[in-house]
């Protein structure tokens, strides 16, 4: 039980911190490292949601608003 728990809670802490240093290249209004941090963000919160940390459904609605993000910084 506590390894599952030390377990999440590191996923949980990895994902926060990628998208973290998203949404700072956004605010920088840096396009290609707002990319590459999106698509690693993309990745750690799809497995995240793979795994059962987060409900599969948060999975896609916080890549969905990553990806709104990222497409009004590109336009």
């Amino acid at each position: 039980m506590k390894k599952r728990k030390l377990r999440n809670k590191a996923y949980k802490s990895k994902m926060r911190t990628v998208v973290k240093k998203f949404y700072s290249a956004i605010e920088a209004n840096d396009v290609e490292v707002a990319k590459t941090a999106y698509s690693d963000a993309v990745k750690v919160i799809a497995k995240v949601g793979q795994k059962g940390v987060i409900h599969s459904n948060q999975a896609s609605r916080r890549i969905s608003r990553l990806t709104l993000r990222l497409n009004s910084l590109s336009a």
